[in-house]
This record gives structure tokens, C-alpha cells and sequence, in this order.
């Protein structure tokens, strides 16, 4: 059934999905369209959020190009590269490679999304090229199918600033603690669940015929050295200085010391600490800064799809803010929710809402307060319901190009090589979150 599943879905998604910028350009006509016909929007009201709304994102924008180079500028310096493949060479064969991949991926997402996002990944294509018979397709998509738990994790949006006092909706539903939400049993339960049962479904999805498995082309991402060294007949100050360690040890030091201080003072991971991080981490294991740069002129190459196509979504969102698209969507469930049942079907509205809104903060902004003052309504539970909205957002992520991109850019994959394998994913996700879900509406 699992072989049977993994070339229906495959073949369906070569055949017929388009590339990410297609994608992207077909929602924004789609979104516009619903908002004309179900809200009575003009086109040019439309056109208009639109337009005011397509860089909206470009400070996230920003955030996620510079997390993808430098995070691949980290994966680069020889001592984390020597890491990893420590742990790598631990590893045999492509079944344990495939798991492995998973668990990884599954575990730095849950510690913080952006983190997961790039290790996983760069982790699975460093076990496709060091291990033969790895189906490379597969093992990419196994690195992202565990991304979800990153909206139960550390980084959880939604539960975080639900937890936080002074949050917009406090006076609605009041503070409710990371105990109520990310850390209930229900939902630790729910992540176990993920983390044990996709792992052996990936496995499950390896192709049994050996004319099926596609291999990571090994001369595409070679070890290069990305030491530049000075011309022996004429060394000048300049290049003395651009090969030297001792600007890049001072000033790694200096980021670093500026990171361990933000952390102290009690100050919450955000991207922005994330990528100085990986910024000077990886300045302090370079060797020198023009070596760094060379790295990051790699690394760099990988960007086109974020920047080109994150614009598309700030504007999909805007249309979908501005035209009460959302509140359409989430009163469709309200209205057949009780006290018990608006947590599930909570869920299944920021499923569907996430495909024009992929972004938690935004969703949260736009979704949020109509389904507090129906928790309110009901008399149904504000921390299940809220934490029931991150999870479908979450749920969504495994089939959602705005966060795939970064995962196509360092495979150097195309969507429709890995969707057939997260569509399977996100269907069994999707199973234990329903489930989970609705069982927990009722105790």
C-alpha cells in the first residue's frame, strides 16, 4: 500500500504541479477571485491590498535569505562539518539514513523552526552523499516531514505569545501558560506520536526496485575547499589580512559574547538572534574572512526562490486580511462547533486558512480574534482552541511551498521531486492531529 501510495502521489505531482512562482502567482489570481465572488470585494479594492501588502514581508524576507546563508556558511566550516559527518559515518545504510533524517529534522525543528529548517535538511544531503542506494527525493522530503513539531515546540508561535502578558487578546482570553498548551500532555503525547510513527512510514516509502532510486549526483555538491590563498610571488598587506583568523576569532568572540548576553537577560529566541548565531559561529570556524565569504557566495546562490516569491505571500495575506476572507472561512466551522468540537474544527480552519495565510504570527493576527470570542461564545477552552490553530498551521506547512523553499534551495530539488512524499506525510500527520485533537476537546 505504502510503494502503491508513494508513485501514485509522485507521479500525480510531477505531472501536474507547477513550479513554486506558478504556484504562488496561480493562489494570488485564486484569492482575489474568492474574495470578488464571496465577499463582494471589487477588483481594484483588491488590487489595491494587494499592491499595499506585497513587501509587507520583506523584513521576514530578509530574515530567512540571510538564516539559508549563513546557516549553509555554518554547515561549511570545517569543524561542523566534521560533526556531522562523525554522526553520518555512524550510519550504514539508506533505511537508517531515511530514519535518521527524520529524527533529525523532527527534533531541531521542535528545539526552534528556523534551526530545523536548514539543519535538517543540510543533514539529509549530507547522508545522501555519503551512503549508496539513498532515494535522494525521499530523504530530502524525510528531513522537512517532521517540520510540524516545531508547532509544538520551543518555537511555537501561537502558545508563546498566548503566554506572554500584555498580548493583544489578553483581555479576551487572559494569559495561558506554555503548561496548558505546548507542554500538556495531550499535545507532548501528539509529538511523540509524530516523531516514532513517520520515521518508520519514510522507511516504509523507499522504493523497492533499485531502477527507482534516484541518487544524489555527487560531483553536484563535491567537497570544495573555499580556502583563497595569496599569490605566493607577491603577498601584499591586503591579502595577509584577508587570510588572517585573527579578525575573524575577535569579532566571533565579540558576536558571541553580545548572543550569551541576550540570553541572560531572559530575552526570547527570535530570528534575528538565530542568524547572529549562525553569523559569528560561523566567522569564529571559518578561517579566515575571505574564506567566509567564499562560502557565503555559495550559500548565496540558493536565495533566488525567497526572495522572489515571499512578496507573492504578503500580498495573498493582505487580500485575505483586508477582505474578511478569514472570518468567512473560520465562521463556516464556527457554526457547526460545540464547546467540545471547536478545537477540531479550529484545526481544520487553519489548515485550510494557512495555504493563503503561511505565516503564524499573521494567521494568529487574522484568525485569532474571531475564534477567541467564539471560545468565549461557547464557553469552549481559549488554550486548546488557540493551540489548535498553531497546530493547523503546523499540519499545513508539510504541503506548503512558502516553507519548502528553503528546502528546495539547498537540495537543489524541484517541488514536485518531494510533494509526493509530504502529501503522504502530511495525510498521517494529519490523522494523529485530528484525533489528538478531538479527543482533547473532550476531557
Amino acid at each position: 500500500i505504502m510503494q502503491f501510495m508513494a508513485r501514485f502521489f509522485t507521479n500525480l505531482m510531477r505531472k501536474y504541479l507547477p513550479d513554486p512562482l506558478v504556484f504562488a502567482i496561480g493562489l494570488t489570481l485564486l484569492t482575489v477571485v474568492m474574495a470578488m465572488v464571496f465577499k463582494g470585494q471589487s477588483l481594484f479594492a483588491m488590487t489595491e491590498a494587494w499592491g499595499k501588502g506585497f513587501w509587507s514581508l520583506l523584513a521576514f524576507t530578509t530574515q530567512m535569505a540571510t538564516m539559508l546563508a549563513t546557516g549553509y556558511v555554518l554547515a561549511k566550516a570545517p569543524l561542523v562539518d566534521k560533526a556531522i559527518n562523525a554522526i553520518v559515518s555512524s550510519i550504514k545504510s539508506p533505511k537508517a539514513a531515511v530514519a535518521a533524517a527524520t529524527i533529525v529534522g523532527g527534533v531541531t525543528a521542535y528545539l526552534n523552526w528556523g534551526f530545523g529548517l536548514i539543519v535538517g535538511v543540510l543533514f539529509a544531503r549530507k547522508l545522501a552523499q555519503k551512503i549508496d542506494g539513498v532515494h535522494y527525493p525521499l530523504i530530502i522530503a524525510s528531513a522537512y516531514s517532521t517540520f510540524s513539531l516545531y508547532s509544538i515546540g520551543l518555537s511555537g508561535t501561537i502558545p508563546i505569545l498566548i503566554a506572554t502578558k500584555g498580548h493583544f487578546l489578553e483581555k479576551t482570553m487572559g494569559v495561558v501558560p506554555l503548561s496548558q498548551t505546548s507542554f500538556s500532555i495531550p499535545i507532548l503525547l501528539m509529538g511523540v506520536a509524530i516523531l516514532i510513527t513517520v520515521p518508520i512510514m519514510n522507511v516504509m516509502l523507499m522504493p523497492k526496485n533499485k531502477e527507482d532510486i534516484i541518487e544524489l549526483d555527487r560531483n553536484l555538491y563535491k567537497e570544495t575547499a573555499t580556502k583563497v590563498a595569496a599569490d605566493p610571488n607577491e603577498v601584499t598587506i591586503a591579502e595577509k589580512i584577508n587570510n588572517s583568523y585573527i579578525l575573524n576569532f575577535l569579532i566571533g568572540i565579540m558576536g558571541l559574547g553580545y548572543v550569551a548576553f541576550y540570553f541572560a537577560s531572559g530575552k526570547p529566541t527570535d530570528l534575528n538572534i538565530i542568524n547572529l548565531t549562525m553569523l559569528f559561529l560561523g566567522l569564529l570556524f571559518m578561517g579566515s574572512p575571505i574564506q567566509y565569504i567564499a562560502a557565503l557566495n555559495e550559500g548565496a546562490k540558493a536565495l533566488t526562490g525567497i526572495i522572489l516569491q515571499y512578496p507573492f505571500y504578503a500580498g495573498i495575506m493582505a487580500i485575505m486580511g483586508s477582505s474578511g476572507l478569514v472570518t468567512t472561512f473560520a465562521q463556516g466551522f464556527v457554526d457547526i462547533s460545540t464547546k467540545e468540537t471547536l478545537p477540531f474544527w479550529g484545526l481544520v480552519s487553519s489548515f485550510v486558512i494557512n495555504f493563503f495565510a503561511p505565516s503564524a504570527g499573521g494567521h494568529w493576527v487574522i484568525q485569532g480574534p474571531f475564534m477567541m470570542e467564539a471560545a468565549k461564545a461557547l464557553n469552549a477552552d481559549a488554550g486548546k482552541t488557540a493551540m489548535a490553530v498553531m497546530l493547523g498551521n503546523g499540519w499545513n506547512d508539510l504541503v506548503q511551498p512558502f516553507w519548502l523553499l528553503p528546502t528546495l534551495a539547498i537540495s537543489g530539488l524541484k517541488l514536485s521531486d518531494i510533494m509526493g512524499y509530504t502529501v503522504i506525510n502530511m495525510l498521517w500527520t494529519g490523522v494523529i492531529m485530528c484525533v489528538g485533537v478531538l479527543i482533547w476537546g473532550y476531557m
